[in-house]
């Protein structure tokens, strides 16, 4: 019996191809519609880690699928319904080959950049006298290219981005305006939750109609990244390390133990303790995130458990 999700191999009715990246599997079936699975696979450095983590993909799903939902009043996206705790089913779109990264506030890559003496990144300026963690005056866009597995994002500025005609400008203008709209919507849902959404990236995609919609997850620990509003300032003040609610915290362990992606690193041992405490740090970010508690679905076996949800929505 399977209980995590690494490699999947699925026959869907009509199914066409299937597409694996980092995390997610994607399976194109007949009416053009996507299976996108989420599975249990954990990535960082663009690496993926060789053992999985039990519900991530579960966790990942609903929060996007409940992000989705939560957004679409303002950004139409791709999504057509939820069969199973881990399976998004969409409209089948022209992928935009750049990631719409932005960020509030100077941390992570951002601020690793910006503390080797950086002051523009994507061709956006950085004021100086800037401490880790601070709020930008205004949030800032930061593209990256998206790479394909195995293959590092890139930063990549606005100006390059049009000129090598990898978007149209026309078509980046309303990029950059559902950007804006999501990241001001996603800061607003988490300062209910007494969060601050820090930073987080955005995918698009085109349909077959045109329209330009947001695709794959948005708002989650694996996209995103969070602090706690309470104490914020605070902490600012004096300088100290912002507790975050992130996938940030897989980040750090990996560059304590001497890893971060390069040639000729190696990936440190994940212990079954290891594994228990991400997984539960996972269920922590759904619980801080959604205001829910989170539901453990049924692992007895859980690649039946999707194939039968899957194909039942398929058929009706």
């Amino acid at each position: 019996m399977t209980k995590t999700i690494n490699d999947t191999n699925f026959n869907f009715p009509g199914q066409k191809k299937v597409y694996k990246g980092k995390v997610r599997e994607v399976y194109t079936v007949s009416n053009d519609l996507l299976v996108m699975v989420a599975t249990d696979r954990l990535s960082a450095f663009d690496v993926i880690m060789p053992k999985q983590i039990p519900f991530k993909g579960q966790i990942l799903n609903q929060i996007a699928s409940k992000m989705l939902e939560a957004t679409k009043d303002i950004v139409p996206n791709w999504v057509v319904g939820t069969p199973d705790e881990n399976v998004t089913i969409g409209h089948s779109c022209d992928t935009f080959k750049v990631e719409m990264v932005i960020r509030g506030y100077l941390t992570g890559h951002a601020w690793r950049e910006y503390k080797s003496g950086k002051r523009v990144l994507c061709g956006v300026a950085m004021p100086d006298g800037m401490i880790e963690n601070q709020k930008f005056k205004n949030p800032i866009i930061t593209p990256s290219t998206k790479a394909d597995i195995g293959d590092h994002d890139e930063d990549i500025s606005r100006e390059d981005i049009l000129a090598k005609g990898i978007v149209s400008e026309e078509d980046y203008k309303q990029l950059e305006a559902y950007t804006f709209a999501l990241f001001e919507r996603g800061t607003e849902i988490a300062a209910k939750q007494g969060l601050i959404l820090v930073d987080t990236k955005y995918e698009f995609g085109k349909t077959a109609n045109g329209e330009i919609v947001v695709i794959d997850e948005i708002h989650t620990p694996d996209s995103s990244r969070y602090f706690y509003a309470d104490g914020y300032e605070e902490i600012q003040a004096k300088d100290q390390k912002q507790k975050q609610l992130s996938k940030e915290f897989v980040r750090e362990w990996l560059i304590e133990n001497g890893f971060q992606g390069k040639e000729g690193q190696e990936v440190p041992e994940l212990t079954e303790a290891k594994i228990t405490d991400i997984s539960n740090r996972y269920i922590e970010l759904y619980e801080k995130i959604t205001g829910e508690t989170f539901v453990k679905a049924d692992v007895t076996d859980v690649i039946e458990r999707i194939d039968t949800n899957v194909k039942a929505f398929l058929n009706s």
